[in-house]
């Protein structure tokens, strides 16, 4: 795996160090699991915005709910899950 240097500062790197010790993780992998999810947490933010612009158009929104109630129908079709 290839690595790269990031600049942070000393206050930061000793955050860094403690929170891994305590975790007993490496500093590198306690910033990637930190990174992984702070990406999660913007991809569900994103998410979260998108359903608000959509909300704030009720036409639109109205489309939203009777698409989903269509899709809620085919929970009750009988149909065997391969699970």
């Amino acid at each position: 795996m290839s690595t790269a240097t990031v600049r942070v500062t000393t206050e930061t790197r000793a955050v860094i160090q403690a929170l891994a010790r305590e975790s007993k993780l490496s500093m590198q992998s306690l910033i990637a699991r930190a990174v992984e999810q702070y990406r999660r947490q913007l991809v569900l933010q994103r998410a979260n915005d998108a359903y608000e612009a959509l909300r704030a158009r009720p036409e639109v929104w109205a489309d939203e709910q009777k698409e989903r109630r269509i899709w809620e129908g085919t929970l009750a079709d009988d149909v065997e899950s391969d699970e």
